[in-house]
C-alpha cells in the first residue's frame, strides 16, 4: 500500500480575503455559480461584488435550502445545468459547502470554498457529509480531489457569533487524536492510503496551535479584534483540521458525533461541540493516560465547549445506548481504533467520560 497526501489547491487567509476572490479565481472560468443561504450573502454579498465589478464576470446566487441532503443537491444541479455556469462556489457554513463540494463534483466543475463561520474543518476537506431531508446523519461522500480555491475571510469569521469560532476548535480538537488512533491500528486515511508523516504532522500541529493559542483567541474574538491568535486558531480550525483528519485519518470522536445525532435532545448543538464531547470518549476507549484526558477537558471548559452528558441534554442511560449503538454500527470509523470495540465498551466509556467530567468540573468550582 503506497502512502497518499491531498491538499487544497489554493488556500487564502487573512482580513478582507474575499477582497481578492477574482484574483485567485480568474483562470477557474467567466461565469460562478454561488451556493450560499441568506445569512451568508448578506455578510460576503458587498466584496464579491466588489471584487468582480467591471470584470465582465456572470454571477448567478442561489440561496441554500437548510440541509446538505440529495434531494437538495438535485435540486441546485438542475438549476446549474440551465445555467451553464463554469464555477461553482459555496458561501456559508458547512452543510452549504458539502452541498457546494457536491454540485461541482457532480457536474463536473471546479469548486471553490468561501467559509462564513469557523464553525468545522469542512472548507479544506474532499468529503461532503449527507444528511436526510431532516437533518440526520446518512454519510461521508468523498471526492478525489481537494477544493481548487479556499478563501478565508477573517473578517467575516470573527464578526460571526462566537459560539461557531468555539464549536471549530472542537471539531480541530478531534483531528491529533484521531490520527494517533489510525497510525497505531494502521488504518488508511481518507484518500485511501497509508498515513504519511506531513499528514500526521498537520494533525499534530493542529492540537498544538490550539492549546497555544485557542484561550486567548476566544477572548479576542469575543471583543471583535482580530489577533496573531485569532489568524493561528482560524487556521488550526479551518486547514490544519480539514487536511489533517483526510491525510491521518478519523476515528472514534466523529462517530460518537454521528451517534448522538440520533438522539433527539442533542439536536441543537453544533457538530464540533459534539465532536469534543466525542474525543474525550474516544480516549477513554483506548485508556489514555489521565494527565492527557485532563488536558483535553481542561481546555475544552477553558474555551465553552460541552464536556457532561447533561451539558449536551443526554438525560438518561436510554439516550446513551441509543448512541453508542449508533456510533458502533458497521462501517463506522470508530473501528480504526486497536481492538474490536463494541456497543457495550462504547455506552461504558460515554459513562465513564461522564464521570471524569462532572469530577473535573467539581474541582473546577471548589
Amino acid at each position: 500500500m503506497v502512502k497518499i497526501i491531498r491538499t487544497p489547491s489554493r488556500y487564502v487567509q487573512g482580513k478582507d480575503a474575499l477582497l481578492e476572490i477574482k484574483e485567485h479565481t480568474s483562470n477557474l472560468g467567466d461565469s460562478l455559480f454561488i451556493i450560499t443561504s441568506k445569512t451568508a450573502l448578506e455578510v460576503s454579498i458587498e466584496k464579491i461584488e466588489k471584487s468582480y465589478e467591471n470584470s465582465g464576470v456572470k454571477i448567478i446566487f442561489e440561496i441554500f435550502n437548510g440541509q446538505s441532503s440529495d434531494q437538495e443537491i438535485n435540486r441546485i444541479r438542475e438549476i446549474v445545468k440551465s445555467s451553464q455556469s463554469k464555477v461553482i462556489v459555496g458561501v456559508g457554513g458547512g452543510k452549504v459547502l458539502d452541498t457546494a463540494r457536491a454540485v461541482a463534483h457532480f457536474e463536473k466543475k471546479p469548486i471553490v470554498i468561501v467559509p462564513t463561520i469557523a464553525a468545522t474543518d469542512a472548507p479544506c476537506t474532499a468529503i461532503s457529509v449527507i444528511y436526510s431531508d431532516s437533518g440526520v446523519f446518512d454519510r461521508f461522500q468523498v471526492y478525489p480531489s481537494h477544493p481548487d480555491v479556499v478563501i478565508v475571510d477573517s473578517k467575516i469569521l470573527t464578526n460571526a457569533p462566537v459560539r461557531f469560532f468555539v464549536a471549530g476548535m472542537g471539531d480541530a480538537l478531534a483531528t491529533y487524536f484521531e490520527g494517533r488512533a489510525c497510525l497505531r491500528s494502521k488504518a488508511l486515511n481518507i484518500v485511501g492510503g497509508e498515513i504519511t508523516n506531513v499528514g500526521f504532522a498537520i494533525a499534530e500541529t493542529c492540537y498544538k496551535l490550539l492549546l497555544e493559542y485557542g484561550y486567548q483567541a476566544k477572548l479576542a474574538v469575543e471583543k471583535g479584534a482580530i489577533t496573531e491568535a485569532v489568524e493561528n486558531t482560524l487556521e488550526a480550525n479551518i486547514y490544519l483540521s480539514g487536511v489533517g483528519a483526510e491525510n491521518a485519518g478519523v476515528a472514534g470522536a466523529h462517530s460518537i458525533y454521528n451517534g448522538f445525532t440520533k438522539v433527539e435532545e442533542c439536536e441543537e448543538f453544533m457538530h464540533g461541540e459534539l465532536v469534543a464531547f466525542g474525543t474525550i470518549v474516544q480516549l477513554v476507549l483506548e485508556n489514555s493516560p489521565l494527565y492527557e484526558i485532563e488536558e483535553v477537558i481542561g481546555f475544552s471548559v477553558s474555551v465553552g465547549l460541552p464536556v457532561t452528558l447533561s451539558q449536551i441534554n443526554v438525560s438518561n442511560n436510554e439516550q446513551v445506548l441509543e448512541a453508542a449503538k449508533a456510533a458502533c454500527k458497521e462501517g463506522e470509523l470508530i473501528h480504526n481504533l486497536l481492538g474490536d470495540v463494541t456497543v457495550e465498551d462504547i455506552y461504558d466509556a460515554i459513562l465513564a467520560a461522564d464521570a471524569l467530567e462532572e469530577h473535573y468540573l467539581a474541582l473546577e468550582n471548589k
